[in-house]
């Protein structure tokens, strides 16, 4: 994808109402830190539209970024929404207020009728947490198949990947033909494999 524009349209919070988008959406799940926001910069080639910060647990809303590029393949323009949730598993958040996030991207999952996919981020340096196994079954049980994006490549030796990669299939227990891309947004290795998997979103 060649990205020709790309903004942040719209902002939700608990108590928003979800906006009835015409266009498909693609959104990212991950914990607080994964990278998601430096993940959604690398796709849009942007530096700083989706703000990172040093504070983890700082995303408490749902935003929705439009791209609109050109397909080199179709060689046609696209328009869609990058959806950033909120990162879950920040220890200093309150309990009360982790429910209440679980409650709007739950709502999400269910009532956007434009949601084609749902990419879920993995620290390739770790194995997976109690609470990326949890996110992972939940999308599932919401009706997507998750697609793994194993982030923080850079800071492996390459003779690492392979193992690093099984470990995070194993401890998600990944249904059979689950895409895992591996993604470093110093390099941009495995942005155009996204942007591929994305694409195949919007011929469908």
């Amino acid at each position: 994808m060649i990205i020709k524009n790309a903004s942040l349209e719209t902002v939700c919070g608990i108590t928003s109402k979800l906006p009835e988008n015409d266009k498909i959406e693609v959104a990212f799940a991950g914990k607080s830190n994964v990278g998601k926001s430096s993940l959604i910069n690398a796709l849009m080639n942007r530096k700083s539209l989706a703000r990172t910060s040093s504070s983890p647990g700082k995303t408490q809303t749902i935003n929705f970024y439009m791209v609109t590029g050109r397909r080199e393949l179709a060689d046609t323009d696209e328009s869609l929404y990058l959806v950033d949730l909120p990162g879950y598993g920040y220890a200093k958040v309150s309990q009360s207020e982790k429910e209440k996030w679980g409650k709007m991207i739950e709502n999400y999952l269910h009532r956007s009728r434009q949601l084609k996919a749902v990419f879920l981020l993995i620290d390739i340096r770790h194995d997976p947490s109690a609470n990326d196994r949890m996110m992972y079954d939940w999308i599932l049980h919401n009706g997507f198949a998750p697609i793994i994006i194993a982030t923080k490549l850079d800071k492996l030796k390459r003779s690492q990947v392979a193992k690093q990669l099984k470990a995070v299939k194993q401890g998600l227990q990944v249904q059979p033909g689950t895409i895992v891309i591996p993604f470093s947004a110093e390099t941009k290795q495995g942005r155009e494999e996204i942007w591929s998997v994305i694409e195949s979103f919007c011929e469908e």
